[in-house]
């Protein structure tokens, strides 16, 4: 399964400079059907964006009913991201 959306790049308020892009809650809940969940509800994925790619897990926020994708610091660094940036991703999910 294969997600591709756009979102804001977003700094979480916490300890930690943690920086996430929100899936769309419609593909949320149809990988949280599909998919099995490991630890703290995490799914295991590769992620794009631009021209990187990593693998990673999402994490399900209870708030907003979707899944987070964390977008590490190299990532950012390539693709010379800010928050508050709209970014196309790409996120395939192993069924």
């Amino acid at each position: 399964m294969v997600v591709d959306f756009t979102a804001p790049l977003w700094l979480w308020n916490g300890k930690g400079a943690w920086y996430f892009v929100t899936l769309p809650v419609d593909q949320s809940q149809i990988i949280k059907m599909a998919v099995p969940r490991r630890g703290w509800g995490s799914v295991r994925v590769k992620a794009r964006i631009g021209g990187t790619s990593w693998a990673t897990s999402i994490f399900p926020d209870s708030k907003s009913g979707a899944y987070l994708l964390p977008v590490k610091a190299d990532v950012r660094k390539a693709e010379g991201l800010d928050p508050g940036d709209t970014v196309e991703v790409s996120v395939s999910v192993d069924i």
